[in-house]
């Protein structure tokens, strides 16, 4: 595409209000948003609430004040995705209308047993319904991981400029509608990032595996492709990462007791947490 005719740079943030946000996300917000504004383009915000057993309102408001506290502002209203189910139902049509998903009917426990079968522990799950009668269950949706390579072909992706070669394969048959959830975070994050327009997603290096399979996606269901900056995750004196189940402090406990929210943002684009 023709530079003065490509797109306007848009990154995001999506948290998901099933907790607080800490220092961990700080530094992620604040890198994608950095990258929009010296580019002089667009930062939207998403909050992943698909999870309607997990995600609460209070969290909600307090991701909002935190990232207003941070010193940082996004463009357009906040999208949610608890009000997007129709676009995630349009795709899975779509992928079973080319033959791509199977029903799952197997518990954790079931998956946990097959996936420790004598023979060795296997790395994914090893397709235990791909061929199994339809019946009355709950289940979940599977995507048929080697008819979908297979269509597609080989495909690649930028990371910080450098191509990549997609392995989708290495996650196996990936759920991309839960039983209890009407998309998966695979499926709801491809079909949302394609939908705002993001042109660039800055995110964790924890999901770079997870963009093998947003790729073979995009792929799938002929949406775009963002470039992909995926940053080195923000760790603690003890070489931890910075998450709540490291014991790092939340943003609302730091805002609430006072302290600077746009030093502690300067700090965060140091690195230093």
């Amino acid at each position: 595409m023709p530079a003065h005719i490509r797109a306007m740079v848009t990154t995001r943030f999506a948290p998901s209000p099933t907790g607080r946000l800490h220092l961990g996300h700080a530094y992620s917000a604040i890198l994608a948003h950095d990258v929009a504004r010296a580019r002089g383009g667009r930062f939207v915000l998403r909050i992943e609430d698909i999870d309607g057993t997990r995600s609460r309102p209070e969290h909600v408001h307090a991701i909002i004040d935190d990232l207003a506290w941070l010193g940082l502002t996004w463009d357009g209203p906040v999208v949610f995705q608890s009000q997007r189910l129709d676009r995630y139902a349009a795709a899975l049509d779509r992928l079973r209308g080319l033959g791509l998903l199977y029903r799952c009917y197997c518990t954790r426990a079931e998956i946990a047993e097959a996936m420790s079968a004598p023979h060795g522990p296997a790395a994914v799950y090893p397709g235990t319904c791909r061929k199994a009668p339809k019946r009355d269950a709950p289940h979940c949706w599977r995507l048929d991981m080697a008819a979908a390579v297979t269509r597609t072909g080989p495909l690649t992706w930028q990371n910080h400029g450098r191509t990549i070669l997609a392995d989708p394969q290495a996650q196996g048959d990936v759920v991309l509608a839960r039983k209890d959830a009407p998309a998966s975070y695979h499926l709801a994050v491809t079909v949302d990032d394609a939908a705002q327009g993001v042109t660039d997603i800055v995110r964790g290096r924890d999901l770079f595996e997870a963009t093998h399979i947003h790729r073979l996606l995009q792929a799938l269901l002929d949406l775009p492709v963002p470039a992909y900056h995926h940053h080195d995750l923000l760790t603690g004196p003890d070489g931890e990462r910075l998450a709540k189940r490291h014991g790092a402090p939340s943003l609302a406990a730091m805002r609430e007791a006072g302290e600077d929210g746009a030093a502690l943002a300067e700090r965060l684009r140091a690195g230093q947490a």
